[in-house]
């Protein structure tokens, strides 16, 4: 996947993890757990994109060895 790709995700997920923290907000409490368990999916899937894309931008060309 292109960092391109990778960014374009993030920044989907990104809007998506603002509109249901303004959902919560403003839903009754009964629907508001289940809508937080979902947030914590949408936080941990968002999280992971971000790590993928700065693993992606500061992963050099080639491995360096280490040898001690």
């Amino acid at each position: 996947m292109s960092v391109q790709l990778i960014a374009k995700e993030l920044y989907r997920l990104i809007q998506e993890v603002e509109e249901l923290e303004k959902r919560i907000r403003a839903a009754p409490y009964e629907k508001r757990e289940k809508m937080k368990y979902q947030l914590l999916k949408l936080k941990a899937e968002r999280d992971h994109m971000r790590k993928i894309l700065d693993g992606r931008k500061d992963a050099p060309a080639h491995a360096k060895k280490y040898y001690f």
